[in-house]
């Protein structure tokens, strides 16, 4: 790791200055009313003009926020500073032309940076391209049981300006960045942050994988304690190595292996800690029980692990740690038992939107029929598919890309049965589920892992998991 003493960024005096604030949506909206308050001349510009957005302006131009619908392109007269929403890309000619007039690009997450009080609350940060949110939950959960006023932020749960403006007081946060957010924040500097893995995604946003693992490296640039990285997956390490952080600030890995000094792993069932101890080479600290953490596949023990280092980082006892994996409970669609039927257990993964996430979900059970299928977003399955076949029973195909996820089946796992289902209407995953049942044999798990985006065939993921679950309960009903 570079080492280098980080300043904090320099206070911004918004009173007068015109801003422009590129998008509406989630974080522009609150974004543009909290510069309007700081008494900065705002501009919002929007590439979209449909109903929604034409609500938006009108709730901020009632404000007197000049608002341009349909033109998201032209950097406004006069303008002094851009906060931008994290999904706009790079490459668009707006930021072009600010870079020619010298103009910040600034993120919500550098705008909350920047605006945090004398006092704010420490900064906890997690990246990677599968388990933030599952990750931040947990360290959320963790800290609360140590007794700590704090909240999950950022892309989950409570928008960053509002933890950062708002009247509660916090004394630490936990907060999911995505590489979107961290391409936009330059002068962030948190108390300690991991990446929890890298795998290709977002590559059309960030136009190669060197640019997208670069921002997420951004996460541990200043960290002051702790980057936590994963010692399965070297890139993370890489990461820490490139990053210029402050004097005394350590690495710190995860495994699901027995941990080395400045680790924290596992060893017979256990969570253990020999990072945050007294002689690391000798000790190691029991923190949980791999039973606590809800629910034990080997993906979410890593989250568990990572979260667990954070929260040790700033000082956090070890029963804390034990006591906020217990209380955790997992959001919906992610890893969950929907119901055992005629021995076979059905688990909803729908969260699972890209193949790493997909991995992960099918290394965590064994024999699996397998539901896929989706939006593949560019993504190939062959890697997928090669490493996971051992563990498949069959496989029942959805979706507009399932062909890619066939071609790939053929080549990797020829002796498994596929289920091509040609067809996107309502009843198509009760009918993936039937299929699924009819291939299972008890003690098998019908795993929903789609390893693909949701959006051919249902409004999002949540929505998928639904009529899977709904599937289940209708099948059970009927075995009844």
């Amino acid at each position: 790791m570079g080492s280098g003493q980080v300043t904090s960024s320099e206070p911004f005096d918004f009173q007068g200055k015109h801003v422009t604030v590129a998008g509406l949506g989630v974080s522009g909206v609150p974004a543009a009313k909290v510069l309007h308050g700081l008494g900065a001349g705002v501009t919002v510009v929007n590439d979209g003009a449909d109903e929604r957005a034409r609500a938006q302006a009108a709730e901020l131009e009632a404000l007197g926020i000049t608002v341009r619908l349909g033109d998201g392109d032209t950097l406004p007269q006069g303008s002094e500073l851009i906060v931008t929403a994290p999904g706009w890309k790079p490459d668009k000619p707006l930021f072009a032309a600010a870079e020619q007039a010298g103009v910040p690009v600034w993120g919500d997450v550098e705008l909350a940076w920047r605006l945090r009080g004398p006092g704010a609350a420490d900064w906890l940060a997690v990246t990677g391209t599968n388990g933030k949110t599952t990750t931040v939950q947990m360290l959320a959960s963790i800290l609360k049981a140590a007794g700590l006023r704090t909240a999950a932020v950022g892309n989950i749960g409570v928008s960053l300006l509002d933890a950062v403006l708002g009247e509660q007081r916090y004394d630490v946060l936990a907060v999911e960045l995505s590489s979107y957010q961290l391409h936009w924040a330059p002068s962030l500097r948190a108390h300690s942050a991991a990446v929890l893995n890298l795998a290709p995604d977002h590559l059309d946003w960030h136009g190669s994988m060197e640019a997208y693992a670069a921002d997420k490296g951004r996460i541990y640039e200043g960290n002051r304690v702790a980057c936590v990285y994963n010692v399965a997956d070297k890139a993370t390490e890489d990461l820490v190595r490139a990053a210029d952080v402050e004097e005394g600030c350590r690495a710190v890995g995860f495994t699901l292996g027995t941990p080395g000094p400045s680790q924290l792993g596992v060893v017979e069932g256990l969570l253990v800690d020999r990072a945050f101890v007294e002689d690391r080479h000798k000790n190691a600290q029991e923190l949980a029980e791999v039973g606590d953490v809800n629910p034990p596949a080997p993906h979410n023990i890593a989250n568990a692990l990572a979260a667990a280092a954070l929260a040790r980082a700033y000082g956090v006892p070890a029963r804390a740690v034990r006591d906020g994996l217990r209380a955790f409970t997992p959001d919906a669609h992610r890893i969950a038992h929907v119901a055992d039927v005629d021995g076979v257990a059905y688990v909803d993964d729908s969260k699972a939107t890209n193949t790493h996430a997909a991995e992960a979900s099918l290394a965590a059970y064994e024999p699996i029929v397998w539901i896929a299928g989706g939006l593949a977003k560019g993504a190939t399955f062959d890697e997928l598919v090669a490493r996971s076949a051992k563990r498949l029973r069959g496989a029942v195909l959805i979706g507009a890309d399932r062909a890619l996820i066939r071609e790939a089946l053929a080549r990797h796992a020829p002796q498994v049965p596929v289920v091509d289902l040609d067809r996107t209407d309502t009843g198509a995953m009760r009918a993936a589920v039937q299929e699924a049942h009819s291939l299972a044999q008890a003690g098998d798990t019908v795993l929903l892992a789609p390893a693909c985006a949701s959006m051919d065939m249902f409004a999002n993921y949540n929505k998928r998991g639904d009529a899977f679950a709904d599937a289940v309960r209708e099948l059970g009903s009927a075995d009844g």
